[in-house]
């Protein structure tokens, strides 16, 4: 059996009957949009502040007792100013909706006060269980990014192997159109070592693309 882990104790009981299935967010100045797209992005995407995505989610982290393995799916909407991700559990029910601003991130959840913090990643860490890097995605999702070394990157079907400043290891494994050097990533691996959560693991598949 396995389930979205929210909360540890609440949402852990309350999302049990679910089957298995399947700090600010706003980057830096140096990580914004339009000065990745004039360093680095150019010549092949660029970058879009303005988007909506849908797709789903596997996670396996080391929980309390026992390594947790959890599937769902997720939208995903970011504009300039605001970024908001719900979390869904294989049924289709909202498990979580995190919303981020320059002003911090809020996370609700169905029965629960609502939660705020200034950083997104930490807010998602103790919230969930296990940390989902809201804050990196940003960029991630869309192949951009800076690496270890603080160097901007373009994740391309070719350069698809990439270490981040923060230590995820992001695996770009598929691609929209893998032809095409515009080409989306479609699916994408993260993995990190952690104290809370021990070695953790995230595939996120992008199923639909919709740009403004």
């Amino acid at each position: 059996m396995m389930r979205w882990h929210i909360g540890r104790r609440t949402a852990a009981a309350a999302l049990s009957v679910l089957a298995a299935g399947c700090a600010s967010l706003v980057p830096p100045a140096s990580t914004t949009g339009p000065e990745i797209s004039a360093t680095v992005a150019a010549p092949l995407r660029t970058f879009q502040d303005k988007l909506d995505l849908a797709g789903r989610l596997s996670v396996r982290y080391q929980g309390e007792r026992r390594e947790e393995a959890l599937h769902g799916s997720f939208t995903w909407a970011q504009s300039p100013a605001r970024t908001t991700v719900t979390l869904l559990s294989p049924l289709g029910q909202t498990v979580a909706v995190i919303d981020v601003t320059a002003q911090g991130a809020k996370l609700t959840q169905a029965g629960q006060a609502v939660r705020t913090a200034s950083d997104v990643d930490t807010l998602t860490a103790e919230a969930l269980g296990w940390p989902l890097p809201v804050s990196g995605m940003r960029q991630w999702l869309q192949g951009f990014g800076l690496d270890g070394s603080g160097q901007h990157f373009v994740a391309t079907p070719r350069n698809s192997d990439i270490t981040t400043r923060e230590g995820w290891r992001i695996r770009y494994a598929n691609w929209q159109d893998e032809a095409s050097p515009q080409s989306l990533p479609r699916r994408i691996d993260l993995a990190r070592s952690t104290e809370q959560a021990g070695d953790v693991s995230i595939r996120i598949v992008i199923d639909t693309w919709q740009e403004h």
